[in-house]
């Protein structure tokens, strides 16, 4: 195990992340929203997200209401940013599977991408 308690590396944590569960890539990648919500705020996450999984305006609102997310709630900041309400980012996790037959992927690209934000929690 490295210094960082995860892996030496994101290379190393990838391999590691695909040695877990479904259920615990879904709660890592839940946690991770919303700790990078926390502190770098919504915008951040969710630019993140629409990188690592893909997608684009119209599919990010699409997972977000297939995970059981409220639809009205998608909006844009006055920078014109998707913005989704911190507490409800974990939406987006089912929305993936719900929606895209590579969501366990998609989830460890996002997890990996943010493996220097985990690294620093």
């Amino acid at each position: 195990m490295a210094a960082t308690g995860l892996a030496a590396n994101s290379t190393e944590y990838r391999e590691r992340l695909r040695e877990q569960t479904d259920e615990q890539i879904d709660a890592w990648a839940a946690e991770l929203m919303r700790d990078v919500a926390v502190r770098r705020g919504v915008v951040k996450v969710v630019a993140d997200v629409q990188r690592t999984a893909h997608l684009d305006e119209r599919a990010l609102r699409r997972v977000f209401a297939r995970g059981g997310g409220a639809p009205q709630v998608v909006g844009k900041d006055v920078q014109g940013h998707l913005i989704v309400p911190a507490v409800a980012l974990h939406f987006l996790v089912p929305g993936l599977h719900a929606e895209v037959p590579d969501a366990r992927e998609r989830l460890i690209a996002y997890l990996v991408a943010g493996f220097d934000e985990i690294v620093y929690v």
